[in-house]
């Protein structure tokens, strides 16, 4: 039984994908304006939020669904450790917290993980395909900006495990397709995933007024409506 899941995905997040392109925090940051403090809080919401997803996925590795598509070299709590450490020092897990817009994102991802696990699919694909893609070019962005050197304060885009993406991404989307689930469900999933891309603006859109004083309202401005 094979399913076209992958394309589905693609295709039905296309509009939420360019719509997460054009919220303001995204808008600088691929201008390559970053402000360093937006950057780590930005981070710090992805630590959460990425320590929740994986620990649902592999309490559920036994499940014939989500066991398909379990790829723990995928896993970016640990990398998000090292930039917290990079960005606020040994005491970091005492001066982040997650935003309001993380904690819901957490909340859904707990919910479905105790009542619709196959659901988080929808999650894991938009989150680890983005940062195999567009992550790779945010991460230059950001080491240029921010003056980094090496994978210092974003080890969250590198992916050791991964030496080839290109190779990696055609071997996930064949798992999605794999999936032994019917149409429904295919449908489903993909309205899960566009609910991911809805979180993951929320939280870049949360991060506005920090850009704002940082930057001034009037740069802000001209850099996301030009």
């Amino acid at each position: 039984m094979s399913s076209d899941l992958a394309g589905k995905l693609r295709s039905g997040t296309q509009q939420a994908h360019t719509a997460a392109e054009n919220v303001g925090f995204m808008k600088c940051f691929l201008k390559g304006v970053v402000d360093r403090d937006c950057f780590a809080k930005f981070l710090g919401n992805l630590y959460y939020i990425y320590s929740e997803l994986e620990a649902a996925i592999a309490s559920h590795q036994e499940h014939p669904v989500i066991g398909a598509i379990y790829f723990p070299e995928l896993n970016r709590q640990a990398s998000l450790e090292k930039d917290m450490l990079f960005y606020y020092g040994n005491d970091w897990r005492k001066q982040i917290t997650p935003s309001k817009a993380a904690q819901a994102y957490i909340a859904r991802i707990q919910e479905l993980s105790a009542s619709e696990p196959v659901m988080l699919i929808g999650h894991t694909y938009t989150r680890y395909m983005g940062d195999l893609s567009g992550g790779q070019m945010l991460q230059k962005i950001a080491q240029s900006a921010l003056k980094l050197s090496g994978y210092e304060g974003t080890s969250f885009y590198n992916f050791e495990q991964i030496p080839d993406k290109k190779a990696f991404k055609e071997k996930y989307r064949q798992a999605l397709n794999a999936l032994p689930i019917d149409d429904v469900m295919v449908e489903q999933i993909v309205t899960e995933a566009n609910n991911a891309f809805q979180f993951n603006m929320q939280i870049a859109q949360e991060l506005e007024g920090n850009l704002i004083k940082a930057f001034g309202q009037v740069l802000f401005h001209s850099l996301t409506h030009s």
